[in-house]
């Protein structure tokens, strides 16, 4: 019996360790996340494989190395033809107060800015990552239309034209066998240039981060982050949306997707992450190295008057740009409304194009920071909706200085009635500030908000007053609005 006991002992403590090695020796090989490390939430970048022997010209067209490409990549066409960045419209997706679902991207809606594409192809295409978009009729269906070189060129020479087509003069041999990773010079190609030139259409993205310093933006600064280690992407599929283009929140990229768990050692900061984004604190200016346009009046262009980028153009009109702005604060769950060609407006009354959506007493909504974009374009006096001029080409606003003769053409590619009669209206366009990320050290301050003048409109917020008097939004929702409601 004795001997027995043991055996079972000794059974017992060989099937634990059976069971336990294994776990242990799976837990220690396991890749350990540092907090203290940026690239331990990151995943590892694709090597550089050297093209330079595997590509071999001569090239006529863009089209001869995309195909030369697809000859190895043979799934990256039919990838790219799925994505946004080539569709320039994401899948239908019904707004508030809709009947049906509708589609939305730079390729059929309008903006305050250049206004819009359908009729201006040949201008606007030149950041489409294809080759020869300059009608209705592109195809979209082809994979050799597609520009593999706008997002993978490492020459730092690849230049696109009008309609996207290559600049005369690059060199397509030497783009295909540079061929890489995408860079913050392939992505800011485009989008630090967004609204024709740099810093026009973002206030976090202009050409101070193609080689930024820490106090520019800390993840690209300090750490030397590319778009891409944020902005991951599969299958040509990148993550991320903006609300000018993509009103609905499918493709969010946060900063808890890798700042994750107890984010900040003050448990007062901690109580406000229910109710305030992470970028509120951490990007507390925009524009801070290269000014922004923060106004664009159309109704002045035409005139035979002293010209200047940054303040008048005669086939644009007069613009505002600031430095480092203070940003405008509104409630944001992700998601926004859109206006849409043909919806009818109140001239009297400022249009908003892109509203966010999100209120105090929305639960998922938090306080973001955006940059907000003025401007007076033109409309239809009789039917009260937003034109979209042509402004491009034979008979555009750029050649003939006629806003008629404009209007008639766009609303005729648009497929919308013209009246004959146009005017300008106020209209406002919301741009989230979400880089230019400073180090912690920079981030607001509890006086910042709290003070006696502080940048928050609580007013506007939603709120009767500093929320600090409550507790913060929880406490002001439970106690004050059900108060307010039985008055």
């Amino acid at each position: 019996m004795k001997n027995s006991k043991y055996i079972w002992i000794i059974g017992l403590v060989i099937t634990i360790l059976i069971i336990v090695i294994p776990i242990v020796s799976v837990v220690a090989d396991s890749p350990q996340v540092d907090p203290s490390d940026p690239w331990s939430y990151v995943p590892q970048r694709a090597p550089h494989v050297d093209h330079t022997s595997l590509i071999e010209g001569p090239f006529e067209t863009g089209s001869d190395v995309t195909r030369r490409c697809l000859e190895c990549h043979e799934d990256a066409g039919h990838e790219m033809l799925d994505s946004v960045h080539w569709t320039w419209e994401g899948d239908p997706v019904l707004l508030p107060g809709r009947d049906e679902p509708v589609t939305i991207g730079k390729k059929n809606q309008i903006n305050n800015f250049c206004i819009g594409i359908q009729g201006n192809w040949t201008g606007c295409t030149r950041c489409h990552a294809g080759y020869g978009w300059d009608s209705a009729d592109f195809d979209f269906s082809e994979e050799d239309n597609i520009d593999c070189l706008v997002c993978h060129d490492q020459t730092g020479a690849y230049v696109k034209s009008n309609s996207g087509l290559p600049a005369d003069g690059v060199d397509l041999v030497a783009s295909a066998q540079s061929v890489g990773v995408p860079t913050r010079q392939n992505c800011g190609g485009c989008h630090f240039n967004g609204g024709g030139g740099n810093a026009v259409k973002h206030g976090d993205l202009d050409s101070s981060l193609f080689f930024p310093t820490e106090n520019v933006d800390v993840h690209m600064g300090r750490f030397d982050f590319q778009c891409v280690d944020c902005h991951q992407t599969e299958n040509h599929q990148i993550k991320g949306h903006l609300i000018s283009v993509s009103p609905n929140d499918d493709n969010l990229l946060a900063c808890t997707d890798c700042h994750e768990g107890v984010i900040h050692e003050d448990s007062r900061i901690n109580a406000h992450l229910d109710a305030v984004a992470c970028q509120t604190c951490h990007v507390p200016q925009g524009a801070i190295r290269d000014a922004t346009k923060v106004d664009w009046d159309w109704s002045t262009a035409g005139q035979d008057i002293p010209e200047d980028p940054h303040i008048y153009l005669k086939i644009k009109g007069s613009f505002v740009y600031e430095k480092n702005i203070t940003p405008d604060y509104a409630w944001f769950n992700g998601n926004a409304d859109r206006y849409i060609l043909g919806d009818v407006i109140d001239p009297t009354q400022v249009t908003v194009i892109n509203q966010p959506l999100g209120s105090v007493d929305d639960p998922t909504a938090k306080i973001w920071p955006f940059k907000i974009h003025t401007a007076r374009q033109i409309y239809d006096t009789q039917y009260n909706w937003l034109i979209q001029p042509k402004t491009v080409g034979e008979g555009g606003y750029w050649t003939e200085f006629d806003w008629d003769l404009a209007a008639r053409l766009g609303m005729e590619t648009v497929g919308l009635p013209y009246s004959g009669e146009y005017g300008f209206t106020q209209t406002e366009m919301y741009w989230p500030l979400t880089h230019l990320v400073q180090p912690k050290e920079h981030a607001l301050q509890c006086s910042d908000c709290h003070g006696e003048n502080g940048r928050m409109n609580w007013e506007s917020l939603g709120y009767y007053g500093d929320p600090i008097r409550w507790g913060g939004r929880t406490a002001f929702l439970e106690s004050v609005v059900p108060n307010m409601e039985e008055k």
